[in-house]
């Protein structure tokens, strides 16, 4: 972890004013906001001046007042306009007014898009802010855009070497063309590939296992994709694994350009895979920054999560989530599931737990992130 007054490129880098966005338009929009405001938090209780933006579903956007802390109120109040309207003191306008005037005002800032899912994750605020040659963490916008993708992601690993799953994408309007057809290709697919023909359907584009579901027979494959595309142009299926071990690297650069890769950490979902409920309901799963594996097994992940964090044009941070057979005569193997180029920063969310079990705090980290940023701009400019 960094020390707060040193450090970065040529010399001593003084703590900028940083812009924390949270909200957004996306289904986990509420994620953002237990994340968002937590590094927003932390980085005020170190001394930062910290403005806090709040972005609307509808896009709409607005500050909240400065020095404004969460609390215990529900993420659920951040993100409706009729619930918001009494934290803000301003009305909510377009984000590119904001940031407009937020650019002008604190010239040097650090943005921190602390935003999870498609429209907010994948590329198209962090264009925004790329346009206006500001620092900000994160991935640029066509690695935010190729992490969003599954499909592209997986076709990405698999050129490497790195295992992925066998995977079929169905779009939109072909599912409502030609549904006959496709599901004549899930059934070859589902045969081919899974044997028994279990599958899990999931949206190309989306997070926190939002617009999951598994598939066991026939007559449940149009139910999976029906499901995936309420929330997305394009529907993935893959060969469902059961009860497989969900394994996470996390990837933090440092100010000098170096990457590390903290974990594996594990997770234990409490239902049958980690959904949306088991990630984030409390009680529901638990998690570890010390699972029981060799170092014959970890190696080859940390590894395999550098090589894509530098093929895809990885920035910052990220997590790298794997998914190992636990049963079975293929007990063991591993395949690269997903990256997230802004993970969770929320209590149970492992990026910041891996990190911190290294060595320094939850502050910390938020303030590395923020040195780094401004680090990458100096070089840049």
């Amino acid at each position: 972890m960094s020390d707060t007054n040193t450090g970065g490129l040529n010399g001593a880098l003084s703590l900028p004013h940083v812009v924390v966005l949270y909200g957004g338009r996306s289904a986990e929009a509420e994620i953002s906001v237990v994340s968002g405001s937590a590094i927003s938090a932390a980085l005020m209780g170190r001394g930062l001046a910290v403005s806090q933006l709040l972005i609307l579903r509808s896009g709409l956007a607005a500050l909240l007042p400065d020095g404004h802390l969460r609390g215990d109120r529900a993420a659920t109040e951040y993100t409706s306009e009729e619930r918001a309207a009494a934290l803000v003191s301003a009305p909510f306008r377009p984000l590119s007014e904001l940031l407009n005037e937020l650019t002008a005002r604190h010239p040097g800032a650090v943005f921190i898009p602390a935003l999870h899912g498609p429209g907010d994750e994948d590329g198209e605020v962090q264009q925004a802010l790329d346009a206006k040659g500001v620092a900000f963490v994160g991935a640029r916008p066509a690695a935010a855009a190729l992490g969003m993708d599954k499909g592209r992601f997986k076709d990405l690993a698999a050129s490497l070497g790195v295992p992925v799953l066998p995977h079929m994408l169905i779009s939109a309007a072909r599912w409502k063309t030609a549904r006959a057809a496709v599901l004549t290709e899930i059934a070859a697919f589902a045969t081919e590939q899974s044997g028994a023909g279990a599958l899990i359907g999931k949206p190309v584009a989306h997070g926190s296992s939002i617009g999951m579901r598994i598939a066991r027979s026939p007559e449940e494959w149009p139910l999976a994709v029906d499901l995936a595309l309420e929330y997305g142009d394009v529907a993935l299926l893959e060969p469902y694994l059961t009860r497989p071990r969900e394994l996470e690297i996390a990837l933090l650069e440092r100010a000098d350009g170096s990457v590390i890769a903290y974990g594996p950490g594990e997770v234990f979902p409490g239902r049958e895979f980690y959904d949306y409920d088991a990630k984030y309901a409390d009680g529901v799963s638990r998690t570890t920054t010390a699972p029981d594996l060799s170092d014959a097994v970890s190696e080859p992940l940390r590894a395999a999560a550098l090589q894509l964090f530098g093929a895809f044009g990885g920035r910052g941070l990220a997590r790298m989530d794997f998914l190992m057979r636990s049963s079975g005569p293929e007990a063991g193997r591993w395949y690269i599931s997903e990256v997230n180029t802004f993970p969770g920063f929320t209590p149970i969310s492992l990026f910041p737990a891996l990190v911190t079990a290294a060595g320094g705090s939850f502050a910390d980290l938020c303030v590395d992130l923020v040195v780094t940023a401004q680090a990458q701009a100096q070089r840049a400019s």
